[in-house]
């Protein structure tokens, strides 16, 4: 059974997603860092690099945003296939379909294959500096990058995703069953000759259109023509930085993107945000309305369904694992690695076995941990030695069934010499940690700080650099834990440095220093 679970804040909103009451992903839209994924801007190009074929463009944001030129709708003719043989959707999904496996962009159905399946031409012919652009953004910023963008707009409603720059007509990749597939494209091309909407451009039919009628595909037609003349409208009336279509609020998006997937119920514990998403689903999807619930306990949603413990848990590096092994996962500018442990596990066998078994129970828990923190880019997991080549097939099969539900497009390498997986998981926002948390102020992000002692001996040399000034006496401020140690394993240490100079050294404790603090002044 699958479940959405929404809690609305007065800055904040936040979903979980679960399966059989376990947390799959967490959802969360802060009113101080709102999603821009998939919205659209009226940019202005201010620098074109030519060496990383690549623009900045303005948006109006913070930060200038990034633009390829494999991401920039090229004058030239092409030739389009949006269906092709799945070897190349795959590669494509590499290069041109940021944030999702063929069907999807961003958790959109993908752009168009253009800019895959052609070379991209030279940036300096695509666009200059000043240039006014629409563009829509397929990655929130990250750390200290921009934004990136792409000029291949793409709008979505439920069962279609409109191309106003695209061509033809393509069917997700997970509707598999080939008739389905040719009916599905015979209606919508008999729509677009008998219905008044605009016959340029390329449609996607996502994989909720699998089995629908006609009526529902003509529907969402007519409301994607509407859409895109109010986008071409807000585009020429709109100055450069401007936003011209913003995605749907958390809330709505999920009952878009999600109900497909076999959720049984939605539960918000907002009356407003209940009405909204009713009013949302009435329109949309009327058979959605009856799966929507109002949380009336008097527990905190995600207090009643574990949800805050969840959301805790994945903040912290240590994983524990069901057969008493356990994860190690650190995150890192460059990547992130996780490191699989028997600890507690001794197994009953021997110690191939016990490896075996860790590794099997660590892949299957790596694939949800990976969706609950949102884990991106580079991935390093290192799993214990095994020395059967059985069990070194099984485990990574295993980590490939657990990936497998993944929305992220995500690519997994076989072992490497050195026994590690790589593998790699698309990025489009940042991680759970990267949003709720911040660098530790005392270890300045490394994750460690100075021991008492390291800061001890730091403190001797700088008291024997200042051994020349003309002071009356130095003092010593520091954290209450280097004070301790200076008075109790240092004093002879302090006496003898006394003895030296000529001066007395005084100690004081400072409370908002970090263990690794420390200042000597000449008094």
């Amino acid at each position: 059974m699958i479940e959405i679970l929404v809690n609305v804040g007065t800055r904040e909103t936040r979903a979980a997603l679960t399966e059989e009451r376990i947390v799959q992903e967490i959802f969360i839209e802060r009113c101080s860092r709102l999603r821009r994924v998939s919205s659209l801007y009226k940019g202005r190009v201010t620098r074109v690099l030519p060496g990383m074929q690549a623009a900045f463009v303005d948006i109006g944001a913070e930060r200038t945003a990034f633009l390829h030129a494999a991401d920039i709708v090229s004058p030239s003719p092409v030739d389009t296939d949006l269906e092709p043989p799945r070897r190349q959707q795959a590669k494509a999904g590499a290069s041109a379909m940021p944030g999702g496996v063929p069907e999807r962009v961003n958790g959109w159905p993908a752009a168009s294959t253009v800019s895959a399946l052609r070379p991209p031409e030279d940036i300096c012919r695509l666009v200059s500096p000043g240039d006014e652009l629409l563009v829509q953004v397929i990655k929130d910023p990250i750390g200290s990058k921009g934004a990136r963008l792409t000029t291949f707009v793409t709008l979505p409603a439920r069962f279609l995703v409109y191309m106003p720059r695209g061509e033809g007509i393509g069917v997700s990749a997970k509707i598999e069953d080939e008739a389905e597939r040719m009916r599905l494209k015979a209606l919508v091309t008999a729509l677009r000759e008998a219905e008044h909407v605009r016959r340029s451009g390329g449609y996607i039919l996502r994989t909720a259109a699998q089995g629908v009628s006609a009526e529902s595909l003509r529907q969402d037609m007519t409301y994607l023509d509407k859409l895109w003349q109010h986008v071409e409208r807000r585009t020429a009336e709109a100055p450069p930085g401007s936003l011209v279509h913003e995605d749907l609020p958390l809330s709505l998006r999920l009952l878009r993107d999600e109900l497909s997937r076999g959720v049984s119920r939605v539960v918000v514990d907002s009356a407003d945000e209940l009405e909204r998403m009713a009013a949302f689903a009435a329109e949309f999807m009327p058979e959605a309305a009856a799966r929507l619930e109002l949380h009336t306990g008097s527990r905190p949603i995600f207090d009643l369904h574990g949800i805050e413990d969840e959301i805790c848990r994945a903040l912290e590096r240590k994983v524990m694992l069901r057969c008493g092994g356990h994860l190690i996962i650190d995150q890192t500018e460059a990547m992130t690695t996780i490191d699989v442990n028997t600890g507690g596990y001794v197994g009953h066998r021997n110690l191939e076995e016990t490896s075996f078994r860790t590794n099997l129970e660590a892949a299957d828990a790596i694939g949800r941990q990976l969706r609950l923190r949102n884990l991106g880019g580079i991935i390093i997991i290192d799993f214990i030695d095994m020395h059967t080549e059985s069990h070194r097939r099984q485990v990574l099969a295993a980590l490939e069934r657990s990936v497998a539900a993944d929305r992220a497009q995500c690519r997994i390498v076989n072992l490497s010499p050195l026994g590690l997986v790589e593998m790699t998981r698309k990025r489009t926002r940042d991680s759970l940690a990267h949003l709720l948390c911040e660098p530790c102020s005392a270890c300045e992000g490394r994750g460690f700080v100075k021991t008492a002692e390291t800061v001890c001996n730091e403190i001797y040399r700088e008291i024997l650099r200042q051994e020349r000034s003309s002071s009356r006496e130095l003092l010593v401020l520091a954290h209450q834990s280097v004070v301790d140690r200076l008075l109790e394993a240092g004093s002879a240490t302090l006496a003898e440095l006394q003895s030296g100079i000529g001066r007395p050294i005084r100690l004081q404790v400072e409370a908002l220093y970090g263990v690794d603090q420390f200042d000597v002044v000449a008094a």
